[in-house]
């Protein structure tokens, strides 16, 4: 199948063309025909599965006549904004559309200008959106369209008492899109507060991590974590690595010791202004930082080709915030390796994960490391499964496992 089977017009297969795209992704091929015909839809799909065009190149179709802001699109992040602002840019290159990327910690002057001139699509986070409502900068009257993108993000963010104040702002009649990759108890209750008969497309499992990620497991005590990372790093051939954590002062912490370490390493995170998210986020892609040290939220909606390791400093929270971590590797048919240092505090929630996954996964150990080093009293030695330890010497992607 090919774009053009789609129902979509010359001008919008020409700018997907530009872009580098020939064929719809298996989402793309189920949601477009969808969104074209008017129907709500709810969207559920992993990252890096095509979600974004999906619901970008419809609106595109349905917009091409007319003027007037006619499709609100939010998200939880200002990175995710950014990136459905570019995608809207590159798919319209062939036409004349008008849109706005609408989020914090830049200067509200330039948005204000751009609603001024007259846009048809705003890209928006909540909060700054709720502050340009609230100056009455921007008006819905002539509203289409609404999408909520990464609709599970944005309730674990609290964006939904946001949310309910803006859909009350909005016309009664509208095409409503909601795309998630996971469907908790609130989402269905939102979906059925702010949807009509929608369409379901679910594009594989919401568990199920990408093919070509290979996945390890590293049992270290909580307090050998950073040594663990540093022997990682210099005994492992890797391009550019991704590292999570689960707060913002972890972030800080391990890149700051990475860079004092001689690592070219970045960090983003809530606390970070704009300019300096934008300006980790550039580096990373043009290769200036080969490691990108990030939380959760932080990092939902990052679309970097080229990672070669996703590395868990700290396990998610879940075995969802799992899959979309290990998700930045491996992206587009590509091969990854994820690691996840694991202390015995947070062995409970990688049993979730391996429950969710319906697989154990393989445990390892680095050679020459000093597991009781500084250790605490009582044995801080890691236990491992019976049959399941392995050591690890250094190859071409990293550590190969060996008996």
């Amino acid at each position: 199948m090919h774009f053009s089977n789609l129902g979509l017009s010359q001008n919008i297969v020409r700018g997907v063309r530009a872009v580098g795209y020939n064929e719809p992704t298996p989402i793309q091929a189920q949601a477009i025909p969808v969104i074209l015909s008017g129907r709500d839809l709810i969207g559920i799909a992993q990252t890096g599965t095509g979600k974004t065009a999906a619901f970008v190149l419809p609106i595109l179709e349905k917009l091409k006549n007319g003027r007037g802001l006619r499709c609100l699109v939010l998200t939880p992040t200002r990175e995710l904004a950014a990136q459905v602002e570019t995608s809207v840019r590159d798919y319209a290159r062939f036409m004349q559309m008008h849109y706005a990327a609408i989020y914090g910690g830049v200067s509200m002057g330039p948005q204000i200008g751009a609603l001024r001139r007259g846009v048809d699509i705003i890209v928006a986070t909540p909060g700054r959106l709720l502050d340009h409502m609230n100056r009455r900068n921007v008006q819905f009257s002539q509203l289409q369209i609404l999408v909520l993108d990464e609709a599970d993000r944005m309730l674990d963010m609290g964006f939904l008492p946001d949310i309910k104040r803006i859909i009350s702002a909005l016309p009664r009649k509208r095409q409503t899109l909601l795309f998630s990759a996971t469907v908790p108890i609130e989402i269905e209750q939102l979906a059925r507060q702010i949807l009509v008969n929608p369409a379901l497309v679910e594009i594989g499992r919401r568990t199920t991590p990408a093919e070509g990620v290979t996945q390890f497991l590293y049992p270290v005590p909580r307090h050998l974590k950073m040594k663990l990372l540093l022997k990682i790093l210099q005994t492992t051939a890797t391009t550019s690595v991704l590292i999570f954590t689960r707060t913002k002062n972890g972030a800080d912490k391990v890149s700051r010791i990475l860079h004092e370490r001689g690592h070219s390493a970045a960090h983003i995170h809530g606390d970070r202004s704009q300019s300096q998210r934008s300006q980790s986020l550039h580096g990373f892609r043009t290769g200036r930082y080969k490691i990108l040290v990030a939380t959760d939220i932080a990092a939902r909606g990052l679309d970097i080709e080229g990672i070669s390791h996703v590395i868990n400093y700290d396990t998610p929270a879940t075995p969802e915030d799992y899959v979309h971590r290990i998700g930045r590797t491996a992206r587009a048919q590509a091969v990854g390796d994820a690691f996840t240092l694991v202390s015995p505090e947070e062995e409970e929630i990688i049993r979730a994960i391996e429950r969710s996954l319906k697989k154990a996964l393989p445990r390892v150990t680095v050679p020459d490391f000093d597991y009781r080093a500084a250790a605490p009293p009582r044995s801080a030695r890691p236990s491992f499964p019976r049959g399941q330890e392995r050591t690890f010497s250094r190859s071409r992607r990293g550590h190969n496992a060996r008996r």
